[in-house]
């Protein structure tokens, strides 16, 4: 578990902020704080290198909640910081773990820093599989297996036109028809290189690099999810908890967090 220093401000009765650097003793003195580390005695906020205590470079973070209507299921879909610099975010709710924003992401839009919320990459949580980002094709009828793996499909399956390269194929084997069912968990196959679709030529096909994967084998059934990058869903949930991170070691002020929501009607 990781230590921090805690201040107290007497202006707000409360604990503002949370510290990196532990001190062996500390002291205010002449408006001024010192403190030990190694037998070395250090002055505090006398130079410009902001976060960094003992030689040891550290970033700002701000951990803090959209809570409104609490009650109500919503998507939280961009972020805009009214800030002097763009912070990387990663972004949690009750039912998904997986939103974030990298910095450069950021776009300047009147005198804010505007940017959508992205959910990470495969292979993804199991809560997810339930959400809408998943896509189901059908059964295949064959594969041919290796690093690239072709998927053919039979000629009335509609592979559709949703799927695009650098998608996400997952597969599971759907129980037989007299079975009870299984609950069986979609496992992760490759990305989607490319998509060969001539009915009249007979083909219907999926091609998918399964570079650190295992290639499907067998008639599973396949799905696929969008490139969480290109395809921004939000992060669902009834709250929202976000994490803003910043690598700058000069002076940055950071004002307002906004987002913007819509109810989700599932």
């Amino acid at each position: 578990m990781a230590e921090y220093t805690l201040t107290y401000s007497a202006g707000v009765e409360g604990w503002p902020s949370f510290y990196s650097f532990i001190p062996e003793y500390m002291v205010g003195m002449n408006q001024y704080l010192y403190s030990f580390n190694g037998g070395n005695l250090y002055r505090h906020n006398t130079n410009q290198t902001r976060n960094n205590f003992y030689g040891t470079q550290y970033n700002s973070k701000l951990i803090s909640v959209f809570n409104d209507v609490p009650l109500e299921n919503k998507i939280f879909k961009t972020l805009n910081l009214e800030s002097d610099d763009p912070w990387e975010a990663d972004l949690i709710s009750d039912i998904q773990t997986t939103g974030y924003i990298e910095a450069a992401w950021f776009s300047k839009k009147e005198a804010s820093w505007f940017a959508f919320v992205r959910n990470e990459g495969a292979p993804v949580s199991t809560p997810e599989f339930a959400l809408r980002s998943l896509n189901g094709i059908g059964r295949c009828t064959t594969i041919s297996t290796g690093v690239v793996s072709t998927i053919s499909f039979d000629l009335t399956t509609n592979i559709g036109s949703i799927i695009s390269v650098g998608d996400t194929v997952y597969s599971f084997i759907p129980p037989a028809p007299a079975d009870p069912p299984v609950n069986s968990t979609p496992i992760i196959r490759g990305i989607v290189t490319n998509i060969n679709v001539d009915l009249k030529n007979s083909i219907n096909t999926l091609v998918i690099d399964t570079t650190g994967n295992v290639a499907p084998s067998g008639a599973p059934y396949i799905m696929f999810i969008k490139n969480q990058v290109a395809e921004s869903h939000g992060v669902l949930g009834h709250y929202c908890q976000f994490e803003l991170t910043l690598d700058k070691t000069s002076k940055s002020e950071l004002f307002a967090v906004e987002s913007e929501i819509m109810k989700s009607f599932p």
